[in-house]
């Protein structure tokens, strides 16, 4: 897991992003409808940051210090724009997850928090499936309402946790993200 420095990088990110918005159109799944989000992976001032193996980008994201992201109440590690690599295992995610509760921790931040797209009710399918997979790998479900983005979502967080053996498994050369600001919060 690394911050995206280059232009190119940043570019790579932008491309994995569309391809995923692409793939989610043709499934008929929630998209989102009120940002440009790969425009938001091309500007070096969010400090986006990428899950890599073996060089290939398999998940992008932007993670920041959030004092208060609209809903739960205190601090957190927030993750916007989490986007995966088309028809690739759950791995990936459990490994963000993982490397997230620990990054949270090692900010010295309680949670980490994020938004998944539900157009329909927790309970209706596909956001159903969704979320039974992350509380598998124990993110809990905070309700749902409207987004960062304004869009409806399923709020999620899950505690920070430092994860010492976790190193060997992934590697964390992310930046220490900066305080949202109020403009930012409304941008991922």
């Amino acid at each position: 897991m690394r911050t995206l420095h280059t232009d190119t990088e940043r570019e790579a990110a932008a491309a994995l992003v569309q391809d995923r918005q692409r793939w989610l159109a043709l499934r008929r799944l929630p998209v989102a409808a009120r940002a440009d989000i790969p425009a938001l992976f091309r500007d070096p001032r969010t400090q986006p940051a990428g899950l890599f193996e073996d060089g290939r980008l398999l998940a992008c994201m932007i993670p920041k210090r959030e004092p208060n992201p609209g809903w739960g109440k205190g601090p957190c590690l927030f993750l916007g724009g989490v986007h995966t690599l088309p028809d690739q295992p759950d791995d990936i995610t459990r490994l963000i997850t993982l490397w997230a509760s620990d990054f949270a921790a090692r900010l010295g931040l309680p949670l980490v928090r994020a938004e998944a797209l539900a157009s329909h009710t927790l309970d209706a399918e596909p956001i159903a499936a969704l979320l039974r997979r992350l509380t598998n790998m124990g993110w809990e479900v905070q309700g749902s309402g409207p987004g960062q983005e304004g869009d409806r979502v399923a709020r999620l967080e899950i505690p920070a946790e430092r994860r010492s053996g976790l190193s060997p498994l992934i590697g964390c050369r992310v930046h220490a993200p900066h305080t949202a600001t109020p403009e930012e919060r409304g941008s991922t």
